[in-house]
Order: structure tokens, then sequence, then C-alpha cells
């Protein structure tokens, strides 16, 4: 072949490549554009599957709703192995805070969502498994009993620790089983357990005072709850400030606060120890194995972003996503970012499995 020719072949095959390219950034757009404010018009903590009692290891129901993908014209048989996301709630909140993730994917996607022990809908956990470990066997049995193919994990706060656990003591799901992770607003340890605590008791306390304090008012936690409801001012100011960024809507801020009422104290005074002693920084290298990314406000006052650097430093080939101005609810306040970064996630899961089955 001529240099003329070697040139123009050179050439063709970049056009080629920069055509690709930008279809596949045209495919990703219209995505974001089709899924943008979904959502917006349906009444938080509407969206509900037939209810799925899965019971964990301990004998505790956990309440899990599945949403299957819609067959629309086609004569094809349903995938007996589909992708399947499943999505694992913060502390003190239930299933329903996915309200915008649920709405963008339904019917799209199929996927999982569940309350935590001792949290929404689910059975009341013994106090002794109130753990992170305990946590990650849950999610298990959730895959195990809702996934019959490969699985991406998406966990916040709480949720997010649960998976981490999940990595760290079944580390040979991931990159089989397991196929991408999402972790939003949350961390491997290091926590003040004071700012964890503080949206849904605001104490202005750290350290051992806050210990001592959440174990007294646990023992009194029928008072507390009976406060709590009739503080809903109070809980509103500290929810706006503490869990979400700059200028959050008020229906937002109104729907956490209905879900940190909706949890006993009790239940918040259970777990709570938990996070005093996590630490699992040097126990992330299953997240390796697969897609990963991590997600986090800028502003998130309870699990500051510096937690999600790390997280992101400490996992290799992970990507981060940091939303200018979001706080630690970056779920409810900028679901459109977060819905973007999930479909790049599900499409380098999908681009995995492809590969492992080629």
């Amino acid at each position: 072949m001529s240099v003329r020719g070697k040139i123009l072949g050179a050439a063709a095959g970049a056009a080629g490549i920069a055509v690709a390219g930008t279809a596949v950034r045209v495919a990703q757009r219209q995505r974001v554009i089709a899924r943008r404010g979904a959502g917006q018009d349906t009444p938080f903590g509407s969206l509900r599957s037939d209810p799925l009692v899965v019971v964990a290891d301990d004998g505790t129901d956990l309440h899990v709703e599945v949403d299957e993908p819609s067959i629309r014209g086609s004569r094809a048989a349903p995938d007996p192995q589909p992708l399947t996301v499943v999505f694992a709630h913060g502390y003190a909140l239930n299933l329903d805070c996915w309200h915008y993730q649920r709405a963008a994917y339904r019917g799209r996607v199929r996927s999982v969502f569940y309350d935590q022990r001792s949290h929404g809908r689910s059975g009341r956990s013994p106090v002794n498994h109130c753990t992170v470990e305990q946590l990650g066997e849950d999610l298990l049995r959730v895959i195990e009993a809702t996934a019959p193919g490969p699985v991406v994990l998406v966990g916040h706060s709480m949720g997010g620790m649960g998976v981490i656990s999940l990595a760290q003591h079944h580390p040979e799901l991931f990159g089989d089983k397991v196929v991408g992770v999402a972790l939003l607003s949350t961390t491997a340890g290091g926590l003040d357990t004071g700012r964890l605590l503080f949206p849904v008791l605001p104490l202005g306390l750290s350290g051992r005072l806050v210990g001592r304090a959440v174990s007294a008012l646990g023992r009194g936690h029928r008072v507390v709850d009976l406060l709590r409801s009739r503080g809903r001012d109070l809980a509103e100011v500290v929810t706006d400030d503490f869990a979400f960024g700059r200028d959050a809507p008020r229906d937002h801020v109104d729907f956490v606060v209905d879900m940190l009422d909706a949890t006993p104290f009790s239940v918040v005074a259970d777990f709570w120890p938990a996070f005093a002693t996590l630490d699992s920084f040097d126990h992330l290298g299953a997240l390796a194995q697969v897609p990963t990314t991590v997600i986090a406000g800028t502003d998130d006052k309870i699990v500051g972003i510096g937690h999600s650097r790390r997280l992101h430093a400490r996992i290799h080939g992970s990507s981060l996503l940091e939303v200018e101005g979001a706080g630690h609810m970056v779920i409810i306040e900028r679901p459109d970012d977060v819905a973007a970064e999930l479909d790049d996630l599900l499409d380098a899961a999908g681009q995995l499995i492809g590969g492992r089955t080629a």
C-alpha cells in the first residue's frame, strides 16, 4: 500500500472511531434526557411492587420488592438470568428513599429494593445482630433469593457499608455474581458518629458523650419518640441543614423527615455502636474486580466528601462523581446526576458480562 493509501486508511479508521464514539455519547445523552425528571410527578412512597419476604440467616424477615422490566412487543422469551440491580438504603431510612432511582429504572431494568432489618416493613432485629457485618449477610440473602443472574449493587450510606462488608467477607462473588458496584455517600470507617446521629436527634455532642447519650436515650426510647414527634419544626430545620446541600425543596426535606420519624429511636440506638467501630478500608480489594463508582455530594455534612475520595483512592480503577453543592441525600437532591452515573455503571457491567461470555 502506498503512503497516501496508508494515510487515507488511518484517517478513515480514525473517523470511524470518532463516529462510533459520538454515537455512544449520543445514546448516553438520550438515556439521560429520557429519564430527566422521572418521579417528579409521582407521590413519594407510592411506587410499589408485590412484597416478598426474604428470611435472613438469623430468622429476621426482610421486606423486599422486585420491579420487573417491561417487555413490549417482543416475542423473545424473557432472559432466564437477567441483570438485576439491588438497592440498599441507609440508616434510619427505608426503601422509599430510592424514589427517583426507582422511577428512572422502573420497567427498564430489573431492580430490587428492600428494607434493612429493623427499618421500614422488615422485622425487628435482635440487638446483637445490628451490625454492618450482618447487613452484608442480609444483602447476600437478598441476592440469593431475588437475582438468578448477574448483579449490580447500589448502596447509600449504611447500605454502602453493607456492600463493602459483603465484599470483605465474600470476595469470591465479585467478578462472578456481582458485576458492578455503586457506593453513594458512604465510607469504610473513620466516621464522626455524632454527625451521623444529628439529623435523627440533634444532640450537638461528640465522642464518648454521644455514646453515653445514645445508650441512655435508647433505654427511654418511647419518651424520645414522643419528643421527636412533637418537634417537627426543629426536625425540618436540622434535616435541611445536615442531610441536604443548598436550597433543597420543602417536599424533599419533609420526605426525609417522615422516614426518620418512622424509625423508632430504639432502632437508631441499636445500630449506632456499629458505626463507631467500623474500619474496613484495608478490605476493599474485591471491589477492584468489578466496575465501581463512588458518588457523593460535596456538601455532605454527615459522611464528608473526604470519605468518598478515600474510597476512590483505595479502590483501583474506580470512578468518582462529586456532585457540587449536594448533601448526604444526593439520591433525592440530584437524581439526574446519579442516574447518569448509574447508566455508565450499567454499561460497564454489561461489557464485563459480554466479555465473560464471548
